[in-house]
């Protein structure tokens, strides 16, 4: 029996890391959100990894803080670790990563929600969303409550028709030991949305008092720690350490012996997993010529005794699972207290989606996170935040927020699976980001802050300060380049005992600055009446001038691809009434409905040829006189 349970604008269905971002970013902007969960104890649960950001993962966390999200803020209030990875290299790869206390992640997220104006948090499962005339308008739960809204955005994570498996061991459940939810599957399929099937999985959580660390490596955090949010001004803790071990023949050896007991290797587990994030006996018959695999223990917070075993993912049986740990330097009198586990679930074809996030079968129905084929938790709350913006600004009956591919790792990510679709569980890393220079984490907040503040989630005094912060840098890079140092001996000793050529002419501090060697506070020497800057300042004006000739040339290159992106192509198109494409680039073309030309190149199974015919076939229409959306060059 169903009864009505309220009205509401928005309803996010489930509050794991892209749900909490999604109902943040809709109730900020000022929609009635309701936000369920299976569980209240589950939001913005860490089921995997403690630990936010990482290698692609740091930027995305960057961006979704400048566009006004929670995640940054969150995981500077609860870190207990800290690492700028990738240092050796230049500064497009240089990502945070940042250990967390689960439990603490988890609280203060809850907190934030419980008292975030225009959003209620229930505990609820959502079995049925209600379409009517192609449009949301409503969700049903377990209770029966009919929840009525103008859109929806689901966010289920890998809780739709989960199943665990550690090794002959399977039954229904959500990560975490929490229920699964087994009925909405059905209700989307229904609604002309298809699913597939995916799987990933975790690995033991074990008893740090059973551990002997004086045989493993110290790996200790950064001396200076550098925030994940811009509104975050430094971050001072006492850092935990985690320590790295190997794993050796010995252990693979008990994988080799036991690999038909594995669920992965017997067919029985049927979804597909993530190959950058493989279980450990994926890795041992995979890269059968290594002697050994790094092992990470990463405590999960300043309050518990669990450890996270990273890169020790497994859905082996648990009696296999131990002996194997047991083989590995400091862990041979391991006891486990959550053993790992792989999780099957349903997710959907993303190619499905709209740019925006939309469904394309049902009006007002949006999509973040896992359930879009993608794996971990900044991916996750990336989506979340463009999926309430765009809900948000579907209701007002606005254009959405689309970030491009030269604009943001967001627009990397979605871009990719709208448009290129995925086989294997998506995970981001710097090397899909073809501008990635342009797109480092140090500056995403001159990059995206001004549609954060557009669509109403930056603050006019974050938005001030944002402003003060551009006009800062461009006055000191102006400045630097009309100081001139004179080529005399002081100054000439100074560059030598840098490492760096003497100067025979007078130079700019600027020009010297690009130099690899000459580092911004080393040329204060010459520079007395240099301002005082704050840090994050003085990071933007070295970067943007040691690496000014690199950045005009990709600027080159992004100038071409807008071009591409601004053909655009009529909705209505016919594609496979286009003579000349082939039967694989019409039918696919014809599924994904590209927006423009850009999108078009990038679709798999379209090649440079179609795309010509493509553009033929537009002009002759353009040339007939119907030019509706053809261009808006």
């Amino acid at each position: 029996m169903t009864y009505p349970g309220g009205d509401y604008d928005i309803i996010v269905i489930g509050a794991g890391h892209a749900g909490s971002e999604a109902a943040l970013a809709s109730a900020r902007i000022g929609f009635k959100t309701l936000l369920l969960t299976i569980n209240l104890d589950s939001v913005a649960m860490m089921p995997c990894n403690p630990s936010i950001g990482g290698t692609g993962k740091g930027h995305l966390v960057r961006e979704i803080d400048a566009l006004g999200g929670e995640m940054g803020k969150n995981i500077d209030a609860t870190m207990i670790q800290c690492k700028m990875l990738n240092t050796a290299k230049g500064p497009a790869v240089h990502s945070l990563r940042a250990q967390a206390d689960k439990k603490a992640y988890q609280f203060r997220m809850k907190e934030v929600i419980e008292n975030q104006e225009n959003l209620l948090l229930k505990q609820q499962e959502a079995t049925e969303i209600i379409v009517e005339d192609g449009k949301i308008t409503g969700v049903m739960v377990n209770t029966g409550a009919v929840y009525s809204c103008k859109a929806a955005i689901i966010c289920s994570g890998t809780y739709l028709k989960g199943r665990i498996i550690i090794g002959d061991v399977q039954y229904d459940g959500g990560p975490n030991g929490l229920f699964p939810a087994m009925y909405l599957s059905e209700s989307l399929i229904k609604n002309g949305i298809e699913l597939q099937r995916f799987k990933t999985g975790t690995p033991a959580r074990v008893d740090a008092k059973t551990l002997d660390y004086s045989k493993m490596i110290i790996q200790e955090g950064d001396d200076q720690i550098v925030p994940f949010s811009f509104e975050t001004d430094s971050i001072k803790i006492d850092q935990v350490p985690c320590y790295l071990t190997y794993t050796n023949p010995q252990t693979h050896q008990i994988i080799n012996a036991n690999i038909e007991r594995s669920p992965l290797y017997t067919g029985e587990v049927v979804g597909i997993g993530p190959r950058y994030c493989p279980s450990i006996e994926t890795k041992v018959m995979r890269f059968h010529d290594k002697e050994r695999h790094q092992i990470f223990m990463e405590p999960e917070g300043l309050n518990t005794n669990e450890i996270y075993v990273q890169g020790m993912s497994s859905c082996l049986p648990e009696d296999v699972q131990i002996a194997l740990y047991r083989t590995v330097p400091g862990m041979e009198k391991v006891e486990f207290m959550r053993s790992a586990y792989a999780i099957e679930y349903d997710c959907i074809h993303p190619t499905r989606l709209k740019p925006s996030l939309e469904s394309k079968a049902v009006a007002g129905l949006f999509f973040a996170g896992q359930i879009n084929g993608t794996s971990g938790y900044e991916e996750a709350g990336a989506q979340g935040l463009i999926a309430g913006i765009n809900a948000s600004l579907y209701l007002r009956g606005e254009q959405p927020v689309i970030i491009d591919r030269s604009e943001g790792y967001i627009g990397v990510l979605i871009d990719d699976i709208i448009t290129k679709g995925i086989d294997e569980p998506y995970r981001m890393m710097t090397s899909r980001a073809e501008y990635r220079l342009l797109l480092r984490q140090d500056n995403a907040d001159l990059r995206l802050t001004e549609i954060g503040h557009r669509v109403g989630l930056i603050g006019e005094s974050r938005y001030q300060k944002f402003l003060e912060k551009k006009e800062q840098i461009k006055q000191e890079i102006s400045r630097l380049n009309q100081v001139i140092v004179k080529p005399n001996q002081e100054n000439n000793a100074v560059l030598r005992s840098l490492g760096s050529s003497e100067i025979l002419h007078g130079l700019s501090i600027g020009e010297l600055i690009r130099r690899p060697e000459v580092k911004y506070q080393q040329t204060a020497v010459f520079d007395p009446e240099r301002p005082v800057l704050h840090w994050s300042v003085v990071e933007q004006v070295e970067v943007q001038i040691k690496y000014e000739g690199y950045i005009k040339k990709q600027l080159q290159q992004v100038e071409q691809f807008k071009k591409l992106e601004h053909k655009l192509i009529p909705t209505d198109l016919d594609y496979p009434q286009i003579g000349g494409l082939r039967i694989e680039a019409a039918e696919k073309l014809q599924e994904i409905k590209p927006l423009s030309i850009g999108q078009a190149s990038r679709i798999s199974g379209v090649s440079p040829a179609d795309i010509s015919v493509l553009l033929i076939a537009l002009e002759q229409r353009r040339r007939s006189g119907d030019q509706k959306g053809t261009d808006n060059e």
